[in-house]
């Protein structure tokens, strides 16, 4: 609103572009991913991976006005708390006037939409060691370290 983006990540827990193990599959594979994820494992810098796949937390707030790439979260400034408090305020009164389940407390359903394509179930049946064609994104995509 105005100048001000407010973002509320119900579940910051999550990997916003899918888990590392699986290859981050809401991001296809591309020689900018490539290098981002082996610019963290081979040379452990970790700015621009935590900027397109590192979790987010819980609330973020941006003056995209000043910060246009919303790079500097204001969201635990004080001298923000105000506006922060009332963008809150405005998004929780509108998804609960547009029946959003996140607000409804069934933010779960999300998880439970049934996908029909050959992919359907994947993070389990890959972490089941079932070998899946994910043909977006690159081999070396996967994570093998714990990044949690």
């Amino acid at each position: 609103k105005d100048k001000y983006l407010y973002l509320n990540n119900f579940k910051s827990g999550r990997w916003p572009a899918g888990n590392p193990e699986t290859g981050y599959l809401n991001c296809d594979g591309s020689p900018t991913k490539t290098y981002i994820l082996d610019t963290r494992r081979k040379k452990g810098i970790t700015e621009y991976w935590q900027l397109n796949f590192g979790k987010r937390p819980a609330e973020e707030l941006y003056d995209i006005e000043l910060d246009p790439f919303c790079l500097n979260n204001l969201a635990d400034n004080e001298k923000y708390q105000n506006i922060k408090t009332n963008l809150a305020g405005g998004l929780k009164q509108k998804l609960t006037l547009q029946g959003d389940p996140r607000i409804l407390g069934n933010g779960d359903i999300f998880d439970n939409y049934i996908y029909r394509g050959a992919v359907r179930n994947y993070y389990n049946r890959f972490m089941s060691g079932e070998k899946i064609a994910a043909g977006w994104v690159s081999e070396t995509d996967y994570e093998t370290d714990n990044l949690n």
